[in-house]
């Protein structure tokens, strides 16, 4: 299923390669606001690379295997599909109304996925790394996950804190014992593997700790993907999941494809599924005679009153709750502005109206209120052009390459904290030379062209962030086309308002809300 990209393919054949995943996300849950976290910090950081230029590939999607989706449609009366179809297009549908633009929306549940599947763990048996076995052992169906006693001495799942239960079966295993030191020399020559620092030496814990050879296949059960040495076998969930992102890529069917998507390749997941995406899913890499992925960046969780968002506990929010009280472009400015990126975060309801007031309403909003404003009395709505010299210069060029480090680290809220700074001094400049109050001429002109200059590199600095806001703002100081279409670093440099265009003022931007 394609999704609503926006680069061109102009440049494609001679542009960068990017590529940049979600986890994809199991479909025995609504979409909640912890996974639109995660899409909306992909989505901005694939938008950003879209304004390079880079021919950016951008995938999310839905993880349809396993027990406890098999167990969770009995519940309710459903084949095992049924239940992912109706699931995996509620993902695709809060991906829409949050203005996500990915290019591929990948379902496991895809015969492309199979294909791939059977070709990957193919490769891998082949290389002589999988074997048949019997195993016992403690498993959470939540986590689709085996625990041993010093990970739950208490027999419940670490995670979920339910009972877990005990399993035997006679399976295929991987040897994962066999790349510990692989592994360890691939953290060494790539510092960079496992991004923020806490979250690397974390999964260098795992293996350091020893690795245990883990069951790959399942008998119990026939939801999953048929191993095609024995059919009496399916392939464990997390096994089949990891291989999305090389589906998508190309791999099992586009070879030239996915050599030239492969080896930038990067991750986005949230810190529980660190083992598996940090530890498993290179060693797989490995055994099948690929290398790991260039970048995993870890993200914390997003809390809910101190507490992780869970069925259990109630606490689950839907994007749509807040879509509809706040808009679509501030639901993503906050959550990328407010939650730094590694880190947990706590939402409030509160947090968020004040920051809309703050940044959206007062600072934003604002600026492009009192300079159409302005300029429709002063200057007959006609945008002048900034002045050459003029000290807010200065100002967006250090701004640009603030923004433009922390996009590339994937750390939104320092981008759009360096945005906003942009914005404020230039309010600050507005307040003292108050061009409301001076008689029309050269240096009232140059105040205000100076303003719609800001405009105008703030329009492309936050579409990242807030796509159909930057298009409004772009679209009412008269320039044609859209911020997207623009390429960085050229369209940041000062100068890019010509002047002489008409500038109209329009409803509000952002209309205060009441905090209670």
């Amino acid at each position: 299923m394609q999704g609503r990209g926006t680069g061109s393919v102009a440049w494609a054949a001679v542009a960068r390669p990017f590529y940049i995943t979600t986890p994809i996300y199991y479909v025995n849950d609504a979409p909640h606001i912890g996974h639109a976290y995660t899409t909306v910090n992909c989505d901005a950081v694939a938008r950003w690379h879209r304004l390079l230029g880079d021919d950016v590939f951008f995938l999310t999607g839905t993880d349809e295997h396993g027990l406890k989706i098999q167990r969770a449609a009995e519940a309710v009366g459903l084949t095992p599909l049924e239940m992912a179809d109706r699931t995996s297009e509620r993902f695709v549908e809060a991906w829409r109304e949050l203005d996500i633009s990915n290019d591929d929306f990948i379902r496991t549940s895809e015969p492309r996925h199979y294909t791939a599947v059977q070709e990957f763990l193919g490769r891998i048996r082949d290389n002589g790394h999988i074997e048949l076995d019997s195993y016992e052992g403690m498993y959470c169906v939540s986590c689709e996950d085996y625990y041993t006693e010093a990970q739950a001495p208490d027999g419940m799942c670490p995670i979920h804190h339910r009972p877990l239960e005990t399993l035997a079966e006679e399976n295929y295993f991987f040897r994962l014992s066999r790349f510990e030191q692989p592994l360890l020399d691939w953290y060494e020559a790539h510092p960079d593997f496992v991004q923020p620092v806490t979250k690397r030496n974390e999964a260098l814990g795992f293996i350091k700790q020893g690795l245990q050879d883990i069951s790959i296949t399942r008998t119990s059960i026939d939801w999953g993907v048929p191993v095609p040495w024995d059919d009496r076998h399916v392939f464990y969930v997390w096994y089949d999941a990891l291989i999305n992102y090389a589906t998508a890529a190309g791999f099992g069917t586009d070879p030239e494809r996915f050599e030239r998507l492969w080896p930038v390749v990067q991750h986005v997941i949230g810190k529980e599924i660190i083992r598996f995406h940090c530890v498993w899913w290179p060693a797989m890499l490995m055994a099948a005679g690929l290398e790991p992925p260039k970048e995993v960046h870890v993200h914390g969780w997003l809390l809910v009153g101190g507490e992780k968002m869970s069925k259990t506990k109630l606490n689950h929010i839907a994007p749509s709750e807040l879509v509809a009280d706040f808009g679509v472009d501030p639901y993503r400015y906050h959550f990328l502005r407010d939650v730094a990126f590694g880190n947990d975060g706590d939402f409030s309801y509160e947090g968020m109206v004040q920051r809309y007031n703050t940044d959206l309403a007062n600072n934003l909003g604002n600026l492009l209120s009192r300079v159409a404003t302005v300029v429709g009395k002063k200057s007959g709505g006609v945008g002048p052009a900034p002045s050459p010299d003029s000290p807010l210069a200065a100002v967006a060029a250090a701004v640009y390459a603030d923004a433009a480090d922390a996009w590339e680290r994937i750390v939104p809220s320092e981008a759009l904290e360096a945005t906003w700074r942009l914005i404020r001094e230039t309010n600050a400049h507005l307040e003292v030379n108050e061009p409301w109050k001076a008689e029309p001429g050269p240096e009232d002109d140059a105040v205000l062209g100076d303003a719609l200059e800001v405009l105008r590199i703030v329009a492309i600095l936050a579409s990242p962030a807030m796509p159909a806001t930057a298009r409004e703002i772009w679209s009412r100081i008269g320039l044609p086309g859209a911020p997207e279409d623009q390429r960085l670093p050229e369209a940041a440099v000062w100068g890019g308002y010509p002047g002489g265009l008409p500038v109209e003022k329009g409803d509000p931007l952002f209309p205060r809300m009441n905090p209670s």
